[in-house]
Order: C-alpha cells, then sequence, then structure tokens
C-alpha cells in the first residue's frame, strides 16, 4: 500500500514534491494546505521517504479527530518513534516528564513537571539532529490538541537548523495552528487539484477506465479522494460489468462520505443557500436571494474560502465538484427538497425551468402538469436542449396518472429518442427499461433501443443483444428494418473494423428503406455505401455520394454525422479542398447545434479542428479541438475520438508532450470501447510524436501497429489516415531502408491510381529521406526542393515546413552546412507563422529533426569530427549501445534487427570511424 500511495502522489505533484522540498531546504519549515482528499499526506508521505532514502531521521504525527480533546496525545505519539536509547539519556526530571508523558509511570497528570516536558522534548530533538538531519511530518495539523500543539510550537522555535518541519493542514474541520507551530513567515504550499491529464493516469494506476476520466473529473473537481471513490462507487454499481463512459456516477458509499466531508466545511447557515444552488440549473446569487436566501453572498463567501463553490463577477454560482451537489441533493429530506424546489419556482425567469421545479416540488400524479412538463420538453427540443428534454420527458412521465397509460408511454418514448440525440445513455436505458416494462406496440421498443444505441457512441461492442431485440421487433416493418440495419451498418465498421460486410448491410438498408419509402434513411444507407467505399478505394464512391445528396434532406433524425452532407466534408478534407470543408462546416454548425445532438456538434468540431490545423491556421483548430473536448465531457460522449483530436492540436498547436498523454489516453479509451477506427488514428497520433521527439524505434513499433489495424481493417485509400509516410520515413531513420522502399512503391502506386496528389507529396518526402540515407545525396535534395515547392503551392504550410526540416537533414548529410541552416530557418519561419509552436521550436533548437541521433551527430559535427557525422542515423544509434556496453544481441532486441544485421553495421561504423574495437569505439563517442 506505502508504494501505491507514493506512486500516486507522483501524479500531478511532482512538481509539487520538489516545490516542498526547496522550501524544506531554504527556510527549514514549510506548511501544506488544501481540502480534505487533496493529497496533501501522499505528497507529505513521498517527501519523507525521499528524506528516508537520504539517510535522515522521519518522526511522523497524524492525529486524529478524537485526538483533538486528548490532553497531550499527540506530543506522546510523536515521541514513540524516538529510539530509546535517545530517551534514557535525557536527565533525570527530564526522563521522568517523558516517561509520565508516555504512560510509562503512574502520577497524576497535575503533577507533571511541564517545563522539563519542554526541555526534553527539545533535548530530544538536538540528539537525533546531532546524529544525522531529522524532518517532522506533521499531518492534520488541525486535530492537535491544544496542550500538545504549546509543546511543538516551543520545541520548534528551539530546535537546530538540523531539524526540519512539514506541517500538512486542512483548514476545514479544525483550527489553524500551522501558522503558530512553525511561525508565520512559513511558506504555504496549496495541494492545488488534479488536471483531467493527471486525473486520467491516477485512474489507470488503480485499474479504472480511462474512458471515464473527463466525466469524473468533473464530477470530482480533481480532488483525489473524491475521483477513486467515484470510480469505485461506479464499477461496485456495475456489478461487474464494463462502465460505459455515459453513466451516471453514483455519489453513494465511500464517494458519498468524501463529499460529506468536504460539504461539512461549510458553516451550518450556507447549507440551506447551498442546497438552493445544488437544485437550481443555473444558480446565481439573484437567484438565491429571489428564493429566499437575502445573505446569499455571505453565506457563499463562506462557502468558497471552503473551497465548495466559486462565484464569479456576474453572481454565477458554480460548485467545485459535480458530485458535491449531488450529495447535497441526496442528503436533504424530501420536505427539504420540496420545499427548495417551490421556492425555486417561483423565483426562476426560465418557464422551462419554473415547470420542471414545480413538477419535482410534488409527489402526487397530476396530468395537468404532465402535460406541462412535456410541453417544456418540446419546448427544450426545439431549442436544441435535447438531454434537458429527455429528462423533462422522463419527469412528465412521473407524474402522469396510472390512468393515461398511453401518454406515459409516448413521453418516455420520446425521453428515450431525446436522451439518444443527446448521446445520454444513462437516460435512455433508464426510459427503455420503463418502455419495455409496459404494453408498448413493436414499433416503439424498436424505437427505444435504436435509442440506446444511437446514445452509446462508440461503444457499440456490447450491443449485440439489443440488435437482436431491435431486429425481432422490427420484422415485417421495411422503415424500421432499414433503421436497424443503418446501426449494424455503423457497428460493423466502427467495431468490428469491417467495411466490406458495413457497405454490404448498408446496401441492404438501403433496399428496405426504398421499399418503407423512406427517403432520409435511402440517403443515410447510400452515404455509408460512399463512406465504405472510399475506405476500400472503390472509384464509384464519389457517385454513389452524389446519388445521397441528391436525394431529399430534411432534419437527420439519424444525426447529421450520418448525413451525405457530412460525408461531402470529410471527402473534402481528405482530398485538400480546405476551403470548400471549411465553407461547408460554417452551414453545419449552427444547424447540429439547433438539433441538439452533442455526438453531431462533436464531429463538426473535430472537423473543423482538422480542416484548420491542415490550412497552418493552428491556433483556430486548437481552439476547435478545445471546444470539442469541454463538449465530450459535458455530454459524457465517448472520449476516444476527443482525445486523438486533442492530442492531434497539441502535436501541432502546444506541446509534443501533452499531445503524447492524450494519444495514449485516446488508445487506452479507445481499446476500452473496441473502438477499431479511433484507435488506429490515437496510434497515428502517438507514432507521429514520437517521430517528431525522436523516439524512432517506439515510432517503428507505434506505426507498424497503425499498419496492421489498417490492414485489418481492408483500408484501401491512404488519404484518410495517412501514416504511411510517417512510418517510411521512422523505417529510414531506423536504417530499414528495404522495408521503407517496399511501403513507398506499394503506397505510391495506390494512390497515384486513385488521384490522391497531396498523398503521393508525402510520400515523396519520405522517398527523399530515403535517398538521402542511401547514399544519393543529390538526387534527395533535388526531390526535397520539388516537394517542398508542391506543398506550398497546395497551401498546406505544416507539411511545407516539415519537407523543409527534411532538406536541411539532407544537407547536412552531404555536408552542405549553409544550405541546411537556410532551410530550418525556412521550416521555422513557416512554422511560427502556422502557429505550430512545438514544430518551430525543433526547428530552432537543432540543426535537425530533434533525433537523438541526430543531436549526437550535430554535436560530433559541431567539433569537427567528420567521421561520426557520417554515420547514419540507425549506424548512430547503434554505435551508442554498443559503447554503453550492450551485446549484438541485445542491440538487435533494442533496434529491433537481426544479430547478422547489427554485425554487418557494426563492421560499417567501425571503418567509418576508424576503430577495431568497442572500446577504441566509446572512447571516441565519449570524446564527443
Amino acid at each position: 500500500m506505502a508504494a501505491t500511495g507514493n506512486a500516486d502522489a507522483t501524479v500531478g505533484h511532482g512538481e509539487l514534491i520538489e516545490a516542498v522540498d526547496r522550501a524544506l531546504t531554504t527556510h527549514g519549515r514549510a506548511v501544506l494546505t488544501g481540502p480534505a482528499g487533496a493529497g496533501k499526506t501522499r505528497v507529505a508521505d513521498a517527501v519523507a521517504a525521499a528524506a528516508e532514502s537520504r539517510g535522515e531521521s522521519v518522526l511522523r504525527l497524524a492525529p486524529e479527530a478524537a485526538d483533538r480533546w486528548i490532553p497531550e496525545a499527540a506530543a506522546a505519539a510523536l515521541l514513540t518513534s524516538v529510539p530509546c536509547g535517545v530517551l534514557e539519556a535525557l536527565a533525570g526530571p527530564q526522563r521522568t516528564a517523558i516517561a509520565l508523558l508516555r504512560r510509562e509511570a503512574d502520577a497524576p497528570v497535575a503533577g507533571r513537571d511541564h517545563v522539563a516536558l519542554r526541555l526534553a522534548v527539545v533535548e530530544v530533538l538536538r540528539t537525533l539532529a546531532a546524529r544525522s538531519p531529522v524532518l517532522i511530518v506533521l499531518d492534520n495539523a488541525q486535530w492537535l490538541d491544544s496542550e500538545s500543539a504549546d509543546l511543538l510550537r516551543f520545541a520548534f522555535r528551539l530546535t537546530p537548523p538540523g531539524v526540519r518541519v512539514l506541517v500538512a493542514e486542512c483548514l476545514q474541520g479544525g483550527l489553524p495552528v500551522a501558522g503558530s507551530l512553525c511561525g508565520p513567515d512559513t511558506p504555504g504550499i496549496r495541494v492545488p487539484p488534479l488536471g483531467a491529464d493527471e486525473l486520467a493516469e491516477l485512474l489507470l494506476r488503480h485499474g479504472l477506465p480511462a474512458r471515464l476520466a473527463g466525466r469524473i473529473h468533473q464530477a470530482s473537481g480533481g480532488n483525489p479522494r473524491l475521483a477513486l471513490a467515484l470510480g469505485h462507487s461506479l464499477a461496485e454499481a456495475r456489478d461487474g460489468a464494463a462502465a460505459h463512459h455515459a453513466d451516471t456516477l453514483p455519489v453513494s458509499g465511500q464517494a458519498r462520505e468524501v463529499a460529506r466531508l468536504l460539504l461539512a466545511e461549510a458553516p451550518a447557515r450556507a447549507r440551506r443557500t447551498l442546497l438552493l444552488a445544488a437544485l437550481a440549473a443555473r444558480p446565481t446569487t439573484a437567484l438565491l436571494r429571489r428564493a429566499g436566501r437575502p445573505d446569499a453572498e455571505g453565506e457563499l463567501a463562506e462557502a468558497e474560502r471552503a473551497a465548495l463553490v466559486t462565484v464569479a463577477a456576474d453572481g454565477t454560482v458554480a460548485f467545485t465538484a459535480g458530485a458535491l451537489p449531488t450529495a447535497l441533493a441526496a442528503d436533504a429530506g424530501w420536505p427539504e427538497r420540496a420545499a427548495a424546489h417551490a421556492a425555486l419556482a417561483v423565483a426562476v425567469d426560465d418557464p422551462v425551468q419554473a415547470v420542471r421545479h414545480r413538477a419535482l416540488a410534488v409527489d402526487v400524479p397530476d396530468e395537468r402538469l404532465a402535460a406541462e412538463v412535456s410541453g417544456a420538453a418540446a419546448a427544450c427540443r426545439r431549442r436544441g436542449d435535447r438531454a434537458l428534454a429527455a429528462e423533462l420527458g422522463l419527469l412528465a412521465a412521473d407524474v402522469t396518472p396510472v390512468d393515461r397509460p398511453a401518454a406515459e408511454l409516448a413521453r418516455l418514448v420520446a425521453a428515450a429518442e431525446d436522451a439518444g440525440w443527446s448521446g445520454r445513455a444513462d437516460l435512455a436505458r433508464r426510459a427503455a427499461r420503463a418502455v419495455l416494462a409496459r404494453e408498448a406496440s413493436p414499433a416503439d421498443r424498436v424505437r427505444v433501443r435504436l435509442a440506446v444505441i444511437d446514445a452509446a457512441g462508440q461503444a457499440l461492442a456490447d450491443l449485440d443483444e439489443t440488435f437482436a431485440h431491435a431486429r425481432a421487433d422490427a420484422a415485417g416493418d421495411p422503415s424500421l428494418q432499414a433503421a436497424v440495419q443503418l446501426r449494424v451498418a455503423w457497428k460493423l465498421n466502427l467495431s468490428d473494423g469491417d467495411p466490406v460486410r458495413s457497405r454490404a448491410a448498408a446496401a441492404e438498408a438501403g433496399v428496405l428503406a426504398a421499399e418503407g419509402g423512406d427517403q432520409v434513411a435511402e440517403a443515410m444507407a447510400l452515404t455509408v455505401r460512399a463512406r465504405m467505399g472510399r475506405i476500400l478505394g472503390d472509384a464509384e464512391a464519389e457517385d454513389i455520394l452524389a446519388g445521397a445528396l441528391a436525394l431529399p434532406a430534411p432534419e437527420v433524425p439519424l444525426g447529421m454525422r450520418n448525413a451525405p452532407q457530412y460525408l461531402a466534408v470529410r471527402h473534402a478534407l481528405f482530398d485538400d479542398r480546405l476551403d470548400d470543408a471549411r465553407e461547408q462546416l460554417l452551414v453545419l454548425l449552427p444547424a447540429v447545434e439547433r438539433t441538439g445532438s452533442a455526438e453531431d456538434v462533436f464531429e463538426v468540431l473535430r472537423s473543423f479542428a482538422e480542416v484548420e490545423l491542415r490550412r497552418g491556421r493552428c491556433a483556430a483548430g486548437a481552439a476547435h479541438a478545445r471546444r470539442a473536448l469541454e463538449l465530450t465531457i459535458e455530454a459524457g460522449l465517448s472520449p476516444g475520438p476527443a482525445w486523438y483530436v486533442a492530442a492531434t492540436a497539441e502535436s501541432m498547436a502546444g506541446s509534443f508532450a501533452r499531445a503524447a498523454g492524450y494519444a495514449r489516453r485516446g488508445v487506452q479509451a479507445s481499446e476500452e470501447e473496441r473502438d477499431q477506427v479511433f484507435l488506429s488514428r490515437s496510434l497515428y497520433a502517438l507514432g507521429l510524436v514520437e517521430l517528431a521527439t525522436g523516439e524512432t524505434v517506439k515510432a517503428v513499433a507505434t506505426l507498424r501497429r497503425v499498419a496492421g489495424l489498417e490492414a485489418a481493417q481492408q483500408v484501401v485509400d491512404p488519404s484518410i489516415l495517412r501514416w504511411h509516410g510517417e512510418l517510411a520515413e521512422a523505417l529510414v531513420a531506423a536504417d530499414a531502408l528495404e522495408e521503407a522502399a517496399e511501403l513507398l512503391a506499394s503506397v505510391h502506386a495506390v494512390a497515384a491510381g486513385l488521384g490522391r496528389t497531396s498523398v503521393v507529396t508525402a510520400l515523396d518526402r519520405a522517398r527523399g529521406l530515403l535517398l538521402s540515407a542511401s547514399g544519393e545525396a543529390d538526387a534527395a535534395v533535388a526531390l526535397l526542393r520539388a516537394t517542398a515547392e508542391r506543398f506550398e503551392a497546395l497551401g498546406l504550410p505544416l507539411e511545407h515546413g516539415r519537407t523543409l526540416l527534411a532538406l536541411a537533414r539532407a544537407e547536412r548529410r552531404r555536408r552542405r552546412r549553409a544550405p541546411a541552416r537556410a532551410a530550418l530557418y525556412g521550416a521555422a519561419e513557416v512554422f511560427t507563422r502556422a502557429g505550430a509552436h512545438p514544430w518551430a521550436e525543433l526547428a530552432r533548437e537543432s540543426p535537425g529533426n530533434a533525433a537523438g541521433a541526430d543531436r549526437a551527430r550535430a554535436d560530433a559535427r559541431g567539433s569537427g569530427d567528420d567521421a561520426v557525422a557520417a554515420l547514419t542515423e540507425g549506424e548512430a544509434r547503434l554505435a551508442v549501445l554498443v559503447s554503453q556496453g550492450a551485446s549484438n544481441q541485445e542491440a538487435a532486441a533494442k533496434l529491433f534487427l537481426s544479430v547478422k544485421t547489427v554485425e554487418a553495421r557494426l563492421t560499417r561504423i567501425y571503418q567509418k570511424l576508424d576503430v577495431r574495437s568497442r572500446a577504441q569505439l566509446a572512447t571516441v563517442l565519449r570524446g564527443r
């Protein structure tokens, strides 16, 4: 457990631990503060473990709440960790005082010599400090009894510099004592909440699904203890089944206890105000005042000091953790909740919210009220708030009298479909269960099951039974059969990675739709056929898409992301008709925002991000990617696609480190949901970062995995996911020249045959690097110059800049330093104009593409050693491994080469460097 705890402390807190250590070194004292569960104990334990590893003596003290009322309990506990020899060496009165404190002798407390006791504690600390540095770690300082606090305050003032003190204090739940213990100038360090990235790592370390990270971060506010409690509560609630990314997070068990602990910090008089804020959809101080809390600002100020809420300048109130309002509402009794809803019903200025609060304030069925709530749901549907429409639909069904079963059923079916639109899988399942438990028609049963499928996002792999029941209920109705078959086609591509079967299922759906007279479903079926045809390299795909676009296009009931208009945008992006794609997206974005489909809005934002990044407008692309990620977390969508988009944006406009983190999380989430499509994409994003940052061996392995997945999915068209050039570049860097040549030749033929001009151009960049590595320096430079010009003409600045980087490498290989510098400067300028910060930094900081072997060769060139500079990247990497003591077999395993290849490469290295042994090789490299 201790090891796990120390590992947890480093998640998001590595820099914090270093800051605490620096404060202790500089000042001898440090105070850690933060709310309960923030990680203060973990950080303090990590600091203590580091001190122990350095041979320091560490004394730990962690009183509990009950200890606060036991005089001198904490001081006695602290002294139990002191070696007996130190205590026995004390003078008589001091030894007696310690013995009495530790209950080693029978004497009344009133008869103790408190002066002797204080001097004894000081002497103990001085003795320990004389042997080795001492670190006192005092956790839960708020629970110190007053007598121990006085004793330690005295001792700490008189201890020598060799005694350092770290106090961790939760200001809530007790009186602040750290300042008086350590002195007024002691640096205070607040433990901040974890970010979403850090929380994802914490969940993974505890065996919890990464795809839940966004929602758990929102619910926990980054509090590690609350986050883990929520994750475990969700796992327990699912009873071993895989947790869905949109499941309601149950604030129960340990999670409820942690939330209660946090809420206990608010004064009693603020609880009523906090409950009103928890029940309101959009709480503001003005609303709370109108609801009967005249001192709302003052009460919320106290809650804000306790880190429970934030109050914006305009009075908007937000809880720091989403679980807090849930816990508040759950702990309030029905009468208190009903009274709060009744007060809010009068106070709110939104008619929809007024009806909602009125319905939640009663527990008696009322058809008139149910009809009003249904009307409010319809209003939300019209304005695109389909999630609220689903909630209101369920509420309307709840207050429908039992003698109105048809009305109740209609409201439940509408709620399910609203939930499917908004991606609220929890609400869709709840409505579907209610419908299936009633005497519903086959059509209604199909509709609610399709809603469950639509709300599942990317996680379709576990819905085979739902599909089977939907098929059975749809029998005999071609329109319903077409709707089911369309979902089957989507699943075959997304979860099964089988575009051939997906295309066949879509063709069957099209026939059924035509038979049922459903032109919208027919257009959808043609869209799937066109999408799969593009993947499979079918020359008729564009004609099929044109046929889909020619059909009537009313508001699309199955989602814009599956409509021909959206596929036309994707094809424009694949073909690098970026202006066309952007113009179409500007039309689609307001349309999908009106429909209320979170999945549709995400898809349009995702395409916007990809288009802007490709156009070299990296700041705009990153902004769209952020919006897509925020929407994913807010709506509870599958996180794999959003993390892929975030990784792509970070790799262009942010940082390679963050991009790698997002990509790994995308891989994890896609694997958990068995999403083959976005698994390939996240791996591609990761492989690109590894290639850019010089982790060539990793890049080869990652991109080979992409190649395997794409082959398994029978992807033919190389314009959809452009991993081919990156893998070829990685293979060249790894000195696998024959494999790179074979890959380039096979993909070039396909891309040229399909007319994918920009794909061919990217392959030419990789071919230029291959020529350079093969010794054809002049041909390589000529090809790379021409390729850079073509990318510039195509309006693809990032590809242009990357080609200039490649040109610089080729120029250096033929020892033309001035042209190499010119290419690097040109690349830096292109990247800077595009806002591609990590690439601009790459061009500025290194004479190459930042590959480790390139940097080693650059150092060698700087010292004038042309022989070392003449090594290829693969040779340089092998030389470093061998010089560090690796055997031929070990080097072969690390570089994914055969032992014979290693032996042949070593021979070339020895010849180039004029050395005859591993020892001489190591000497040459050490000199550089």
